[in-house]
């Protein structure tokens, strides 16, 4: 087999083509298969940084190791980066091409962006036996399908299978299954092979007659039912969702080694991005991380972490509003463990100096480091490795303020002065010896009897959470069906559902 492929299409953003598709590329690659994901335009401020320096969504660059692959820019070439509720940064094939509102992206710019696209997706089937697409959103944004280079339109121009996925924990999934469908034009319809069922609980047998039903209506038959699976804790593409206030992460469920547990609260910063920094500190027993966004709910915690964001200037607005910067201020005059990465290094230094992001000018940051920032019109994005705490530490950067450190003591490409760490390095927490070093810092200074696990190790766990999405593809999808649908494509003569498109 060589050059076969799929699009797993949702019916709804967060319906779980993300990880069904890494559950595929896993369970593909198990059987001797070369894969490689694939997602033409992605909208997140969750990213990471390839090998050769080039910026894509961390969402594919999970797949890519799920497809036990080296990520790269033709596995998403096109990557918005929203900056506010109108415009986002364009990043073509892993550089930044400029700001771009809604209305001028899809009103041309977009169409100019579908032959480098496929260009990509060809690459990568000429090279690969497989390759699984991801859609976005859903395809039946009838609005925006003249213009669509990540859903049918790809799906049509190379003419792949298309499985839909939907979400049933949310209810409404037929209805959802049934209107994806018959919202599609006849020649969208005919790659539309079926359907599969995500986050289900209870006994299946009381959902099969609703999918004879379906099946009735459709002519699309549904190719599994995967069970809600709790604890996965893979990268999210677009971030949390609604309310962060109480949101915790996932987490091992283990006891703590020591007698404490450590507390962490991350400051659920406007357009938050690479949240997953605080994955690594979640894996970890004993830790437990949530997400806050009042000044209160830092009060029991032993460590705060202030994220990156797209939006510095506008999370130092917030953090001040919100009187979550006097409340670190303190924290800091008292000693207490606050750490800072990327867009929250540069808020916790002197000044910053932005043209560039939000065109502020010259704003005070919360001068808890020495530390002055100037926004460049380029972006830095790399893969640097060093050594802190006397332990290797691996990262990855993507910013445009360029930090200037007057003082303190050196912690990676930024400084620690007292209990106040920060640094632009994305990642850096994945790396096992530096996470346990740093924790038994934040607790002798939080004065907590934590200790770090001496064997966890959050590479090995990420497997295990691939393993487990390839187990649930194996166990409850018709593997040999997804199989017949990549080398074969779509079967011929599946029925129209009218309407149509309008």
């Amino acid at each position: 087999m060589r050059g076969g492929g799929l699009l797993v299409a949702g019916t709804t953003s967060d319906a779980g083509k993300s990880v069904v598709t890494a559950g595929i590329c896993r369970w593909l690659v198990r059987q001797g298969i070369k894969v490689a994901p694939f997602k033409g335009q992605n909208m997140s401020l969750n990213s990471f940084v390839t090998r050769e320096g080039a910026e894509i969504g961390r969402a594919q660059a999970m797949q890519a190791q799920a497809a036990r692959v080296e990520p790269t820019a033709l596995m998403n070439p096109v990557l918005l980066k929203p900056g506010g509720d109108r415009s986002s940064q364009v990043v073509l094939m892993g550089r930044p091409v400029g700001e771009m509102s809604a209305r001028g992206y899809h009103g041309g710019r977009q169409q100019t962006l579908f032959e480098p696209v496929m260009a990509c997706l060809e690459e990568l089937r000429g090279t690969y036996d497989a390759v699984i697409c991801e859609g976005a959103g859903s395809p039946a944004e009838i609005n925006l399908r003249r213009t669509d280079i990540v859903n049918m339109g790809i799906a049509r121009a190379a003419k792949l299978p298309v499985v839909v996925v939907g979400d049933i924990d949310r209810g409404g999934v037929f209805a959802q299954f049934f209107g994806t469908t018959a919202l599609l034009a006849p020649e969208d319809q005919s790659l539309v092979a079926g359907y599969l069922v995500n986050k289900f609980r209870g006994d299946v047998t009381l959902l099969e007659p609703g999918l004879d039903m379906l099946h009735g209506l459709t002519g699309r038959r549904t190719f599994g039912v995967l069970p809600y699976a709790h604890g996965l804790g893979i990268d999210e593409e677009d971030g949390l969702r609604v309310s962060l206030r109480g949101t915790v992460r996932e987490s091992v469920v283990a006891p703590p080694v020591g007698e404490d547990v450590l507390r962490v609260a991350v400051c659920a910063l406007p357009l938050m991005s690479n949240f997953t920094d605080v994955d690594a500190l979640a894996a970890e027993p004993g830790v437990v991380v949530r997400f806050v966004d009042r000044p209160e709910e830092l009060v029991d915690a032993d460590l705060v972490v202030v994220p990156g964001t797209r939006g510095t200037v506008k999370a130092l607005a917030w953090l001040r509003e919100r009187g979550l910067a006097d409340a670190l201020v303190r924290r800091a005059a008292e000693g207490r463990p606050v750490l800072g990465v990327c867009g929250g290094f540069q808020a916790l230094g002197e000044r910053i100096e932005d043209e560039v992001e939000s065109k502020a000018g010259v704003v005070d940051g919360l001068g808890l480091l020495p530390v002055r920032v100037r926004f460049a019109p380029g972006k830095t994005l790399a893969r640097p490795v060093g050594e802190a705490l006397g332990e290797r530490v691996e990262g990855y950067e993507i910013h445009h303020g360029v930090a200037e450190v007057l003082g303190g003591e050196a912690f990676l490409d930024g400084c620690r002065v007292g209990s106040v760490w920060g640094t632009h390095w994305h990642g850096s927490l994945e790396s096992d010896g530096f996470r346990r070093a740093f924790l038994r810092e934040v607790a002798a200074a939080a004065g907590r009897r934590f200790v770090p696990a001496p064997d966890t190790s959050f590479g090995a766990l990420r497997e295990e959470q691939l393993d487990r999405l390839g187990d649930l593809i194996e166990e409850h999808a018709d593997t040999d069906a997804l199989l017949r649908l990549i080398e074969e494509g779509a079967p011929e003569g599946l029925p129209f559902v009218p309407p149509g498109a309008p």
